[in-house]
């Protein structure tokens, strides 16, 4: 018999806050995380604003030892394991001296240890292999962060690392959801990191994409669905999500933020319009027909789309996939948001924590707003009205909210979440 599965546990390290607590805050209140990043600047960076989440020393040594910290230089593995071990707790689970063969982790990256690797590049040219340090390998091996997540929380069912661009945060939902419905874990901590870098952002930097024109007013820089809208805004953080099978979460009293409903992956193939860095529309659509296909929810039970929706051109395409795949348009078009409006584009990490938004919202029942988009595009107008985008905090909150994301690569991740009763 297939599994239900329900979310148990929430982690979040964001720009704009660092902790349910304050994540939630600045969800409400449309804060922005966005900050001007002095690095940038000295650098020579065009876009000279992000989102770093707001960690301090104080803070990560609550998670993280001396020794362990120790050379350390890969704040990616650090956003993913505060995340990840808040998100645990969070579910009410005590970490075991033995293995915990019920429990796994699927946690994603695009990259890890960048820095630490130009860190090691300057040593091994100079000569000074032996000065590497004995974490120079796990700091740069792309499943450091699911390798340090298994190792503080005791974890002995399946340990893995996905990555698949800004689709990896949502697809790591999913196949931790399909593990358990096959029966083979009962538990899976997913989610996905992305680290701070100038290193990881020069190369958006340079291809043009990021919006440049409001480096001296940083939180209206990442603007969404909007007319002004120049580009997209880097930012970094990590979410986390403690999957659990429905039978396990009544039998220990947890509490249950959502219910998993289904959900799906696909690729554009980089054919039909699709390639490296732009979606196949007709695979974007078909995912997310598949999602709700496997969810068993009819395009009409949808109250909220949390969306991709980066603040660049293809916002209106992405608008016009979302109304193709549900065959509504104008006043039938659901709610629809971006996160990114106020976290800015969290890259591998998009996908994880713009989930832990979207649970955060059916479970205090509210919707937040898209920041910074006054100025709704005209040619999105043309497909939906202007209603289905909040742009102050309403109270109602959502039942059922569809989660995707389009990734480079031609990759798309669908979710669905459903208020638990």
């Amino acid at each position: 018999m297939k599994q239900r599965v329900v979310v148990t546990g929430l982690g979040i390290v964001a720009p704009n806050g660092v902790g349910l607590t304050n994540f939630e805050d600045a969800l409400r209140h449309g804060k922005s995380g966005i900050r001007a990043v002095d690095a940038l600047q000295e650098l020579n960076f065009s876009c000279t604003v992000g989102g770093i989440p707001p960690l301090s020393d104080a803070t990560i040594s609550d998670y993280f030892t001396p020794l362990e910290l120790r050379n350390f230089n890969n704040n990616g593995i650090i956003y993913g394991c505060i995340a990840g071990i808040d998100a645990f707790k969070d579910a009410g689970l005590q970490i075991s001296d033995t293995p915990d063969y019920l429990t796994g982790v699927i946690f994603g990256t695009g990259t890890s240890g960048i820095e630490k690797l130009k860190e090691s590049i300057h040593k091994i040219d100079q000569g000074n292999v032996k000065r590497l340090g004995s974490t120079a390998v796990i700091q740069t091996m792309a499943s450091g962060v699911s390798a340090y997540l298994s190792g503080k929380l005791g974890l002995g069912n399946q340990v893995t690392t996905n990555s698949s661009a800004c689709s990896t945060g949502t697809e790591a939902i999913i196949m931790g959801y399909d593990r358990i419905t096959a029966g083979k874990a009962t538990r899976m901590l997913v989610g996905s990191t992305c680290e701070y870098s100038p290193y990881l952002w020069g190369g958006f930097d340079a291809m043009r994409v990021l919006n440049y024109k409001h480096n001296q007013a940083p939180e209206e820089a990442s603007r969404p669905m909007s007319m002004t809208a120049g580009g997209f805004i880097p930012g970094s953080g990590a979410g986390a999500i403690l999957l659990e099978s429905l039978a396990s979460a009544q039998e220990r009293g947890a509490k249950i933020y959502a219910e998993v409903l289904g959900g799906s992956v696909n690729s554009g193939g980089q054919r039909g319009g699709g390639s490296l860095t732009a979606p196949n529309s007709e695979a974007v659509q078909k995912c997310i027909k598949d999602a709700l296909l496997q969810a068993d929810v009819t395009p009409n039970q949808i109250d909220l789309i949390n969306g991709h929706l980066t603040a660049t051109v293809k916002d209106p395409v992405e608008i016009q996939n979302w109304s193709e795949a549900l065959g509504l348009k104008g006043p039938n078009f659901p709610k629809i948001q971006s996160t990114k409006s106020m976290v800015g584009h969290c890259l591998s990490a998009a996908g994880a924590v713009e989930s832990v938004a979207s649970l955060l919202q059916i479970y205090k029942q509210f919707m937040h707003p898209s920041i910074n988009c006054d100025d709704v595009h005209t040619t999105i107008l043309k497909q939906i009205d202007a209603a289905s985008i909040p742009h102050k905090t309403s109270d109602k909150g959502p039942n059922i909210i569809a989660k995707a994301s389009f990734g480079f690569g031609d990759v798309n991740a669908c979710v669905l979440f459903e208020k638990y009763n």
